[in-house]
């Protein structure tokens, strides 16, 4: 007990001490890492950072950097939708949860820069964070495995908000919470020398991110290790071959996995195979049809009782996307921020799909952007995710390339920057990793 106690109180003097040169550490710090839990607590937090930041105005000179600016004008451009939006309510709802595109440069472009022993602590504690979330999630699983017997406890999220039977609430959605934790489990696995609980905590979050089962998240973080093992790791040259063959058979063991397996075998057959009958069910759905990638795109008429599969569904969306820049004046404007839902529903109806399909965005950032922002809105986000990245390979950063290549491939398959947790996460990370020192900034 007097362990425990020892190390929290070293803790709280380390937060304190980083405090006192920099009053907006504990802000931030507490706003990154408390993510997961209810909006209320985000919002609130995120207008304790935005305040804190306030105290430097006179303090210290205020720098324009274009890496803050840019974020801030998609924000404007999200603004300055309205005036043209075709659904006038969802876009004014829609702007105040994407105001961290906007309050988070201005604060960093106020405050001292946090110095790289800074940026290392609050990795370390948001970390340590998430290990505890973790923790928190499996046991809870585990709980309800020996109530339930049902193994589907252990894995991705319920159906919906109400049906809360998956490894994490639908709310939290899987997939985000699978990129919280890589970037977590990359702080642990690059460390060179790990402790044995180090070790420990670098295979739990591994595990973790397997047992969410997205395909994308799991297949980037894969591919980010062996990346990381192969050119940025010291002892790469020496233990190539071995690592190789270690990550091959992990990987073979992953895909073998039963729940995991079959969500990806549910795309893989669907979509590799054309002559597959649609009668099959792979679900094991009777009268369900799975519908191929190649269908999804040149299908004239579906039925209510067709089955998307994830790269299905995308690729449907697309479609539609494609043929509202046909059909609507939206290539330099766009329908106006969060204002395609009316139209998704028009092509629901049109294509005779099963009621709710018409009800999902385009799950696809950057289709998203260009069709509720036009190309101007487009143009803006791929500047943004350009800077970043060409920050993290110039830096030779890996938690940042992590960050950075998980972005740019979360985006195409999910419109993250349109949930409050999405955009707020993006944009901490972000700002964060990409802030130059004042000294840096005054010369340019």
């Amino acid at each position: 007990m007097n362990n425990i106690y020892s190390f929290f109180s070293n803790v709280w003097k380390e937060l304190l001490e980083e405090n006192r040169q920099n009053t907006a550490f504990i802000p931030f710090l507490l706003l990154l890492i408390t993510l997961p839990i209810s909006m209320a607590v985000n919002n609130i937090l995120l207008g304790v950072f935005f305040l804190s930041s306030l105290l430097y105005v006179r303090k210290n000179k205020f720098v324009l950097s274009v890496t803050f600016l840019i974020p801030i004008l998609l924000f404007v451009w999200m603004c300055v939708s309205y005036f043209w939006s075709i659904d006038l309510k969802r876009t004014l709802s829609a702007i105040p949860k994407e105001i961290a595109l906007l309050l988070l440069p201005i604060a960093f472009m106020l405050i001292p820069t946090f110095t790289k022993e800074q940026k290392d602590k609050i990795l370390k504690y948001y970390s340590y964070t998430m290990l505890i979330y973790v923790v928190f999630f499996l046991i809870r699983a585990l709980i309800r495995f020996l109530i339930t017997k049902e193994t589907s406890v252990f894995f991705y999220h319920g159906p919906d908000n109400e049906t809360d039977t998956g490894l994490v609430p639908r709310l939290l959605n899987a997939i985000h919470v699978s990129v919280y934790v890589s970037i977590a489990f990359f702080y642990f696995f690059i460390k060179e020398h790990k402790t044995k609980w180090e070790q420990v905590a670098s295979i739990l979050l591994f595990v973790f991110v397997i047992l969410l089962s997205s395909k994308n998240i799991i297949l980037v973080l894969v591919l980010l290790i062996l990346i990381q093992v192969f050119f940025y790791s010291k002892i790469a040259n020496r233990l190539r071959l071995r690592n190789l063959t270690i990550i091959l058979i992990l990987l073979g063991f992953i895909v073998s996995f039963s729940k995991i397996k079959e969500r990806f075998l549910v795309e893989f057959r669907t979509n590799s195979d054309k002559s597959i009958s649609h009668n099959v069910a792979l679900n094991k759905s009777e009268g369900i049809n799975n519908i191929s990638i190649a269908d999804a795109w040149t299908k004239e008429q579906f039925h209510p009782s067709d089955y998307f599969p994830g790269t299905a569904f995308r690729v449907y969306q697309f479609r539609m996307f494609t043929e509202f820049l046909e059909e609507d004046a939206i290539f330099w404007k766009g329908f106006g921020l969060n204002a395609s839902l009316n139209k998704l529903l028009e092509k629901e109806k049109q294509y005779n799909l099963y009621s709710g399909y018409g009800t999902f965005n385009f799950h696809n950032q950057y289709v998203q952007n260009f069709a509720e922002l036009g190309v101007v809105g487009f143009l803006l986000l791929l500047i943004i995710l350009y800077i970043n990245t060409k920050k993290a390979f110039g830096t030779k950063d890996f938690m940042h390339i992590a960050f950075a290549v998980l972005m740019i491939s979360l985006f195409l398959t999910e419109s993250f920057l349109w949930r409050q947790r999405g955009v707020l996460f993006f944009m901490l990370l972000y700002c964060l990793f990409n802030v130059k020192t004042r000294i840096k900034l005054e010369k340019e």
